[in-house]
């Protein structure tokens, strides 16, 4: 899976946040804490939930359960969104 191309990225230091294009369906934005925006700078090329987990997993101090489940939930919000490519 993938980021889709419709959508922009932004990080601020604390949150990140999906912006749609004039292409993409979705109107209005994802946002999320810094987390998320690591995931969604993984999602910039093709990549597997495992893979986003075990990167997460090396770079917090977290419970392996915890993080797969804030995963899911952020790609949850992408999907939503339409923002994956899978």
């Amino acid at each position: 899976m993938r980021l889709r191309s419709e959508f922009l990225t932004h990080k601020n230091g604390t949150e990140a946040f999906i912006i749609p294009t004039d292409k993409a369906e979705f109107s209005g934005l994802v946002r999320g804490n810094k987390a998320f925006g690591d995931v969604i700078g993984l999602l910039k090329t093709d990549i597997t939930e495992d893979e986003i987990v075990r990167a997460m997993l090396a770079k917090y101090d977290a419970p392996e359960q915890t993080i797969r489940q804030d995963v899911r939930k952020g790609l949850d919000a992408l999907r939503s969104a339409g923002a994956l490519s899978e």
